[in-house]
């Protein structure tokens, strides 16, 4: 019996890469094998983002690409894009498969009935209508070091750069009970952190009735074997009094929070249909720099919205500035068709965007150096996730990327390390002390010595 493969291409946030590892489990399950995306495989599944009309257009040409090199193949389209433009994908000639953000778990239904009908398929729903979390089990992930839990879906924020809300729908929250028995399935699996992920992760519990992200997260303390939790993002609005007790008096969270900011400045905010001020924003960080001395904030940056001028983005970068952040996300303001900033007039020219972003990567380069600097000669507890250039790469818990020398056994271990050299994007450090080895080595060590 020949053996059927499956090849999968995924676009976009790492919301979209755990529902890839959702859908290989699906196929695996079937018995399909797994190949990489060069290789001619007998199922291709592309999964879209739609964040910005460049996303469209590097999946169109993803979409293209699978087909050119694999006439023969079935070609699956998902994800954002795939949602919010069936029409577009189905004009492509050699798509067979469409399913957009909703019912997954049907894709090899779909795979075996393209099989005997040979005719395309548009399973794309109005996600709109969706109310409930569609559960899409990841036991373990191809990638071993990290684990992303998904704990919700869709977004109620319809800010007026942002398409996700019609991508993704309005927001579902995953039932409790669910998230937690997967966060102990994945650390008996050996994954030492877990990295809460959603489209709007900071939302979770908004549509559940005496529950939210705090008690989910008292919750989550209790999985015994976790050692870390990091949130992958969370607004401002969402940094409840509740919340902020709950990472106070936390173990296992990380001093690490991605607070996207998009703009410091409150005029701009308020055109972007943002729900705060940077008043509560200020209050909130000065808090956690009280509450967990050296947090690293990363923050993500929208630059050149709409009528932003010089004036509004010098509000942006004196906060960042004076807060110290020590990592930014700079994106130019791109025009999303289909949301209200695009049909706004007063648009910024391309040159006055790039200048503005250029200063304010710039900017992002000196505060992160800075904030490492912070660190020389202390020891941090890092996760190596991967080997680059004979060295081993990971993240400390306050996300600062450091390369040590050490066997590639230790991938996925906590490991004591001093800081010997700060720098960014990649701190030097050398390794102090490994705090455990996995029982998996453990028992390789007693069958060699009882010569099993």
């Amino acid at each position: 019996m020949t053996e059927k493969t499956v090849a999968f291409h995924t676009l976009g946030c790492k919301v979209n890469h755990y529902e890839t590892e959702a859908m290989w489990q699906v196929f695996k399950g079937d018995n399909y094998e797994r190949v990489t995306f060069n290789d001619n495989a007998d199922v291709f599944v592309i999964n879209t983002c739609t964040v910005t009309n460049t996303g469209d257009k590097k999946s169109r040409q993803v979409i293209r690409r699978a087909i050119r090199q694999n006439p023969d193949a079935v070609i699956c389209v998902t994800g954002c894009y795939a949602q919010t433009s069936p029409k577009e994908i189905e004009a492509i000639p050699g798509v067979d498969i469409i399913i957009g953000t909703a019912d997954r778990d049907m894709l090899l239904d779909y795979v075996n009935q393209y099989h005997e009908e040979r005719a395309p398929i548009n399973g794309v729903k109005n996600i709109m209508k969706k109310r409930t979390y569609e559960e899409m089990d990841v036991p373990y992930f191809t990638d071993r070091t990290r684990a992303t839990l998904k704990i919700q879906e869709g977004c109620n924020n319809f800010c007026t750069f942002c398409i996700i809300p019609w991508a993704r729908g309005l927001l579902r929250s995953r039932d409790p009970e669910m998230v937690v028995s997967q966060a102990a399935q994945l650390v008996e699996q050996g994954y030492k952190e877990i990295v809460l992920t959603g489209i709007h992760t900071g939302g979770y519990g908004e549509d559940l009735k005496d529950y939210n992200l705090a008690q989910l997260l008292r919750d989550l303390e209790a999985v015994e074997g976790l050692n870390r939790l990091r949130i992958s993002s969370i607004e401002a609005s969402q940094l409840t009094d509740e919340v902020m007790n709950v990472i106070k008096s936390s173990n296992k969270i990380v001093r690490h929070l991605h607070i996207p900011i998009q703009s410091g400045s409150d005029t701009v905010l308020k055109r972007m249909r943002r729900k705060y001020t940077m008043e509560f924003f200020e209050k909130r960080i000065l808090e956690l720099k009280e509450m967990m001395p050296n947090i690293a904030i990363t923050s993500d940056v929208i630059v050149g919205f709409p009528g932003e001028t010089e004036e509004e983005f010098m509000e942006t970068y004196d906060f960042i500035k004076k807060h110290h952040f020590s990592e930014l996300h700079v994106f130019p303001y791109s025009i999303r068709t289909g949301t209200p900033a695009a049909r706004m007039t007063d648009q910024i020219d391309d040159d006055t965007k790039n200048e503005r972003v250029n200063r304010l990567i710039n900017l992002s380069d000196e505060l992160a150096t800075a904030y490492a600097e912070r660190f020389r000669d202390d020891v941090l507890e890092v996760i190596p996730e991967e080997t680059k250039d004979g060295k081993l790469i990971g993240h400390s818990d306050n996300y600062l990327k450091v390369a040590i020398d050490g066997d590639e056994s230790l991938v996925g271990e906590i490991i004591k390390v001093k800081v010997t050299q700060p720098g960014y994007p990649v701190s030097v450090g050398e390794v102090v002390k490994v705090l455990e080895k996995p029982m998996v080595k453990q028992y390789e060590y007693l069958e060699r010595q009882l010569n099993l």
